[in-house]
């Protein structure tokens, strides 16, 4: 099977971190594309985040020494040399909203694990295991943003995501209804 390139945007936060040891070594995907903020852009990205490297497993050495480019100035670049992004910035929700516009706008899909577009109408929030048919929204978005691939997808926070999987499946066979979640 052929790997698709994605890209990490905002890749020197712990969100950032984490997709990167998730995509590391992973059999549908290969990270080729890094992005952070001005202030880490030209540095490999051993450099860039320095001694706040979070995750348990060490920095993979591929990773480290890609380039980190500037998430905002470089979005061209970065949209041109990928698959898909997926975005971990840290900024404000208006500005992450610009930021992810502008990928999709550049037929670059993004996947979002920010919550600026967790209420935009038309922009799906997804748990695949649970509602897959949620993307169907997607050509819609496509029509206001004026795009045939391009398009936002975005994750629920982290406490929904663990637990919705579980129960579903007890909503479809008992009816479950309410669920109190302490």
């Amino acid at each position: 099977m052929e790997k698709f390139n994605v890209g990490v945007i905002g890749c020197t936060g712990m969100v950032g971190q984490r997709f990167l040891t998730l995509l590391y070594d992973h059999p549908w995907f290969r990270p080729t594309v890094l992005a952070a903020s001005p202030r880490s852009a030209g540095k490999p990205y051993q450099e860039a985040v320095g001694g706040r490297w979070q995750m348990d497993t060490p920095l993979p050495g591929e990773i480290g020494a890609l380039p980190v480019w500037d998430a905002q100035k470089d979005m061209e670049k970065i949209a041109g040399q990928v698959d898909f992004i997926f975005s971990a910035v840290d900024m404000k929700k208006e500005e992450i909203r610009a930021l992810e516009e502008g990928y999709a706008r550049l037929e670059c899909p993004v996947v979002s694990n920010n919550s600026a577009h967790r209420w935009t109408a038309d922009v799906p929030m997804v748990i695949p295991e649970v509602n897959p048919e949620h993307l169907a929204i997607i050509p819609a978005q496509r029509a206001r943003l004026g795009t045939r691939n391009g398009f936002i997808s975005v994750k629920s926070n982290c406490s929904i995501q663990s637990y919705v999987p579980a129960l579903t499946p007890l909503r479809a066979k008992f009816g479950l209804e309410k669920v109190l979640v302490c």
